[in-house]
C-alpha cells in the first residue's frame, strides 16, 4: 500500500491567497465567488484570478488566472483554488476542470468542494482520472463558506 505525500508547506498559504482573491467577487445571486493562483514547481506565482474579473458575470477564477498565461506556460504547475473547479457550465461551453486539464498544470489544490447547489460537480475526480495530483485542504473552508454566504447562509 502506497501513501500520498504529504502536502507541500506552502498550500495553505497559497489557497490563504485564494481565499483573498475571492473576496474581490461582486456577490452573483447565481455564482460562487472563487479566487486561484497558477503556482511554478519553484514558488513563482505565474497568474492570478477571480470569478468576475474584469466586470465579465461569466469569467471563473481559474479561467481568468489560466487566460492569463501564454500557452504552455502552466505547464507542471499547481492551480489552487478557493472551490473546487467546476465541471459544468452554463455561461462556457468550457469548464475549469477541462481547461485546467489542457493546460497541463500537475497539480489542483482546493479548499472547499463544490456544494450543490448550482450544478453537479465531479472536478477532483475528473482531475485526478486526468492524472493530475489532487489536494483537498478543507482547513480553509469555513472562510470559504463565509465569503459565499450570499449563495451558502450563514455569515
Amino acid at each position: 500500500m502506497t501513501e500520498e505525500a504529504p502536502p507541500p508547506a506552502d498550500d495553505d498559504r497559497w489557497l490563504a491567497e485564494a481565499v483573498a482573491l475571492s473576496r474581490r467577487c461582486p456577490p452573483s445571486p447565481t455564482a460562487y465567488s472563487v479566487g486561484a493562483l497558477v503556482v511554478a514547481p519553484d514558488g513563482t506565482v505565474l497568474a492570478r484570478g477571480h470569478s468576475r474579473q474584469g466586470g465579465d458575470p461569466a469569467v471563473h477564477a481559474e479561467e481568468a488566472a489560466l487566460a492569463a498565461l501564454p500557452p504552455g506556460a502552466a505547464a507542471g504547475a499547481t492551480v489552487y483554488s478557493s472551490l473546487e473547479p467546476c465541471t459544468h457550465r452554463r455561461s462556457r461551453p468550457r469548464s475549469c476542470t477541462a481547461l485546467i486539464i489542457d493546460s497541463g498544470a500537475a497539480a489542483v489544490v482546493y479548499a472547499l468542494a463544490e456544494p450543490p447547489d448550482l450544478a453537479p460537480c465531479t472536478g477532483a475526480a475528473d482531475l485526478r482520472a486526468a492524472g493530475l495530483a489532487v489536494r483537498h485542504r478543507p482547513a480553509l473552508g469555513a472562510a470559504v463558506r463565509a465569503v459565499n454566504a450570499h449563495l451558502l447562509g450563514g455569515g
